[in-house]
């Protein structure tokens, strides 16, 4: 017989403690949803069951005791750090779930800067590091948007990925080892060495887990020299998003590795560069960055491959430069962008896809002209390429709709919904990956099958092996 919420509490209160048990109800509401329904937070009206408690964690032992217990009494836990999930994985979709919120663990462990690496607990936040190693002369290499609120835990949790990729890779190839705790309560580390053959690599089982596995306490990641006196910005713009594809395949493919490449087709690009680019242009960019010889010839090369390309106009550097200071998106952006929702009921979401060179060009062709048709109230809509590789490249669409007819908390389903759907379908139809960096959460498990297709019953038996009972995180990546 399942527990009642007040049986939930009471032993969590035991394991824990009383100040670490919050059963606040508006603290409850929130924690509920992430970034995905930020209508009901902007607006106040939430509509997912709320938690039993949220269980605010502050050691790899009380984790263990709590998902002890969760499991065996098969209550839902959600795994949460900074909160700054996009997709739903944050959810609570059934009554009664446990919050275990790791933002407490929050020690930087140990800074090695001989050995280039530093080990943090789950919730220290991604600037906090990124400020400690600085000091000496050092960087993470990892700078999502969302760098000022951001936690480790989470963003080894949903595979993150950061601005400067394309020269640092993903959060999966700063991931040196980890250690985690299972439902049940078996803690489990993978020790931090360079590489090793010694079987399949497990930190995979880890990394992009999304808590649908295991709770992430503890994380090690590379660093790398840190020499912003030689970065260079780069910038040109193009009349149309298959010549900036070309650009950006003819860069990587020649080895180059500027840590930013990006091309805005002509609608999200007047969001950012409408004050040098014309309403028709599409904006192509890179930032070198590292050793200043490497940074020279890095630049040199891309200017020689652009060159190649009739029709590319340079842009001034400092342009550049000044767009990329104000990109990161720290609480300040969030209050504001929350209070433009808020009083014109205009909506601004992103999808981000991934396919390689020869598909992402017709995935592109394909989902707008579909979102137009189908989709009232489309206020904007354009996409932006911004982590490329050797062997294809990512595609994030930018889209923003008026409500008409529709309260906040039908947003998802009357909108929200209906184009992630028509991004999914034409991305599967055509070849690429429904979900480049920002998890599959709720809100894409539904196509986790098409997306897997025969590998799926690999990813399964994952999930069958290391949860049984089906506790963490209910819905995520694996559809209810």
């Amino acid at each position: 017989m399942p527990l009642t919420r007040e049986a939930t509490v009471e032993h969590l209160q035991r394991i824990l403690s009383s100040e670490q048990v919050v059963t606040d109800e508006q603290v409850l509401r929130e924690r509920s949803i992430d970034n995905f329904r930020k209508l009901q937070h902007i607006f106040g009206v939430y509509t997912m069951p709320t938690p039993a408690a949220v269980a605010l964690v502050r050691s790899t032992d009380e984790v263990a005791r709590v998902l002890s217990f969760a499991d065996e009494h098969g209550v839902n836990v959600v795994a949460r750090t900074g909160g700054t999930a996009t997709e739903g994985g944050l959810e609570t979709p059934v009554e009664n779930s446990i919050v275990v919120d790791g933002g407490q663990m929050n020690q930087i462990l140990h800074i090695d800067a001989y050995n280039m690496q530093a080990t943090v607990q789950c919730g220290v936040p991604l600037q906090a590091l990124e400020d400690a190693v600085r000091e000496l002369g050092l960087t993470t290499g990892h700078s999502p948007q969302s760098k000022p609120i951001a936690s480790m835990g989470g963003l080894v949790a949903t595979r993150s990925i950061g601005q400067f990729s394309t020269l640092y890779g993903g959060i999966e190839d700063m991931v040196v080892g980890c250690e985690v705790v299972f439902p049940g309560g078996q803690v489990s580390r993978i020790k931090n060495v360079p590489r090793r053959a010694a079987g399949p690599d497990i930190r995979h089982v880890v990394i992009g887990n999304e808590g649908a596995l295991c709770f992430i306490t503890e994380v090690t990641v590379k660093l790398f020299p840190y020499m912003p006196e030689n970065n260079i910005f780069l910038g040109w713009t193009i009349k149309d998003m298959k010549t900036g594809f070309e650009v950006l395949r003819e860069v990587m493919v020649a080895g180059y590795k500027p840590s930013v490449a990006r091309l805005y087709d002509q609608e999200d690009g007047q969001l950012h560069f409408s004050h040098f680019a014309a309403p028709d242009d599409c904006i192509v960019l890179f930032m070198a960055e590292g050793n200043a010889g490497i940074t020279k010839a890095t630049a040199e090369g891309i200017r020689e491959i652009v060159a190649r390309h009739p029709g590319c106009a340079p842009v001034d550097s400092q342009l550049i430069s000044d767009w990329f200071d104000d990109l990161v998106w720290g609480p300040d952006k969030v209050a504001r962008e929350d209070e433009r929702i808020r009083t014109t009921r205009n909506v601004n979401r992103t999808t981000e896809i991934s396919a390689d060179w020869s598909t992402i060009n017709d995935i592109y062709e394909a989902v707008l002209p579909r979102i137009r048709a189908e989709i009232n109230g489309i206020t904007l809509l354009g996409g932006h390429s911004s982590h490329s590789y050797i062997n294809g490249t990512n595609m994030y669409f930018n889209y923003f709709y008026d409500l008409i007819d529709c309260e906040p908390e039908e947003e998802n389903d009357k909108y929200y919904f209906p184009i992630i759907a028509i991004i999914c379908e034409e991305t599967l139809r055509l070849g690429g990956s429904i979900v480049h960096h920002h998890g599959i959460g709720k809100a894409r498990a539904r196509w986790v099958r098409d997306e897997y297709g025969s590998s799926f019953p690999m990813l399964e038996a994952l999930k069958h092996a290391y949860d049984p009972k089906g506790i963490m995180n209910m819905g995520t990546i694996f559809p209810l």
